[in-house]
């Protein structure tokens, strides 16, 4: 289907695209040259894309694999990572209330959970588990689309298993997985199995982070200075202080101190430099450990600890030697609707301070062919807008338009976060639900949206006011189809608001 714009005052940029799979894990592996392809993306009025008013196709790129990266690779074969799915506890319902967190799709057409993925690719670790629980059916699917690297020709002794909460022998089998260390523990023979006899080093990753980093320099600074452990750390100032864990260091970079969740009066005790505009060193969630130390750590030394960053990590850092590895870029943790809402929208930013789009290391998600969008006289301004979506007669401003999403003549958008749809209603199926009285999926006729987050295959009807013009904080209005959390509404995943609602 051809792209049709009609724009009236128009400026847009960064369509949303998903990378393809392509055959990099491969050509780090064969140290031969790698080629991958991404679709489509589209530029409009770009402040920061060299390519205005165009639409940009992208070629095949190639990328050589030097020595450096060579050696990488080759250390990247002791490297296991695991990556920690979700579990039932958490701030971004009711976006999670049918899939697991790290499932929750981000930027148009990713989910979360392609951002450590991706980053493991593009290091060259080629080991990959990842631990589900709660909600895991939908995470699951995306990583058998996504990651299905097939019989493992490709990749040698390399792997990508989802690994599912179960019941096992003894004691501790009867139980669902009780934190982050406890559902490592429940697994922890794979690392000595037939597969895990190279490794010498246990990635530990969140799934719900947003960041671009290449783990290898983390695994290398780790090796290099002989720690036991390595937690990968970012400078921040006070007020997002409260928000992580802390970890203080002495001046070689060991840390001698961590509080998970630091209190206000915590804190001038865990400054790491009092002349610094960031002082604090906030823990980042990502682990290396010595495979002989996380097993010892998990089976003999805590065997009841369930959790890494309030149990392991606070009593490792009195009896092992855990080293700080300090991470200088954007990091984002979603965990609550308002990081969730803001660290979408500020992919609009010009330019972003953390983009899907990168040549040398691309965010890979699920190949879903989908057409490119038709924009019709629509006035699109600091906005993305995922493939396959259909926007007619209306005004998007500083908004994130997810894939196959239909928005209708007269619709306004801003401050939106719209996920988009799982599938198309037909042009008869819309039909036969308008003459029903029922509400097709997308955004009706002259509705008016501000400060909201729409979930997947949401129905709203026409001239529907969503503002929170009360400036109400926190709501449960699940009747009537809606949420309110921290004064942004949330419509969850396949709800209706009927025609002429004013919320």
């Amino acid at each position: 289907m051809p792209m049709q714009i009609a724009i009236s005052g128009c400026s847009c940029h960064g369509f949303g695209s998903g990378e393809m799979m392509g055959t990099k894990m491969m050509a780090m592996k064969l140290n031969y040259n790698m080629q991958f392809r991404s679709k489509s993306n589209i530029y409009l009025n770009s402040d920061y894309h060299p390519l205005k008013y165009s639409i940009s196709m992208s070629t095949p790129t190639t990328i050589s694999i030097d020595a450096a990266s060579d050696n990488k690779s080759t250390e990247a074969r002791t490297v296991v990572a695991v990556i920690l799915g979700g579990g039932a506890r958490n701030r971004l319902f009711p976006l999670t209330n049918q899939r697991a967190k790290s499932a929750v799709p981000i930027g148009g057409s990713y989910r979360l959970i392609d951002i450590p993925m991706s980053n493991c690719i593009n290091s060259g670790i080629n080991k990959v588990y990842i631990l589900t629980h709660f909600n895991s059916a939908s995470l699951n699917r995306h990583l058998a689309r996504a990651y299905n690297f097939g019989n493992g020709v490709n990749f040698g002794n390399g792997f990508v298993e989802v690994l599912a909460a179960t019941q096992t022998s003894g004691e501790s089998g009867n139980k669902w997985f009780q934190g982050s260390a406890d559902a490592v523990r429940q697994f922890h023979w794979l690392f000595e199995d037939v597969r895990g006899k190279e490794i010498e080093d246990v990635l530990i990753l969140n799934g719900d982070h947003i960041y671009r980093m290449d783990y290898m320099d983390l695994i290398q600074s780790h090796r290099q200075s002989g720690a036991d452990i390595t937690i990968s750390g970012l400078p921040v100032d006070k007020s997002r202080a409260l928000e992580n864990g802390l970890m203080k260091t002495d001046e070689k970079g060991r840390v001698i101190s961590f509080k998970d969740k630091p209190r206000r009066d915590d804190l001038m005790a865990m400054k790491t430099d009092d002349t610094e505009k960031k002082p604090y060193t906030a823990s980042m969630g990502v682990y290396v450990f010595k495979k002989d130390i996380l097993l010892n750590l998990l089976r003999w030394r805590f065997p009841t600890a369930n959790d890494f960053a309030s149990e392991i990590i606070p009593a490792s850092v009195k009896e092992f030697f855990v080293k700080a590895y300090i991470f200088n870029d954007y990091w984002e943790d979603i965990k609550t609707i308002k990081s969730f809402f803001n660290a979408n929208l500020a992919l609009t930013q010009h330019p972003p301070r953390f983009s899907f789009y990168d040549e040398a290391n691309p965010i890979f998600t699920s190949r879903r062919n989908l057409p490119s969008s038709e924009v019709h006289n629509s006035k699109i301004m600091d906005s993305i807008i995922s493939h396959g979506s259909f926007l007619k007669n209306c005004c998007i401003e500083h908004s994130v338009v997810g894939i196959r999403s239909r928005i209708s003549n007269g619709v306004h958008l801003k401050d939106t976060v719209m996920i988009g749809a799982d599938y198309y209603e037909t042009d008869a199926e819309i039909a036969a639900l308008v003459a029903h009285g029922s509400v097709p999926i997308g955004i009706g006729e002259n509705t008016k949206i501000k400060d909201c987050i729409i979930d997947k295959n949401a129905r709203i009807g026409k001239n529907v006011t969503i503002t929170n013009s009360q400036g109400i904080e926190e709501a449960d209005r699940r009747s009537q189809g809606f949420y309110i959390r921290s004064g942004i509404t949330v419509i969850p995943k396949n709800s209706t608001i009927a025609d002429n609602l004013v919320i």
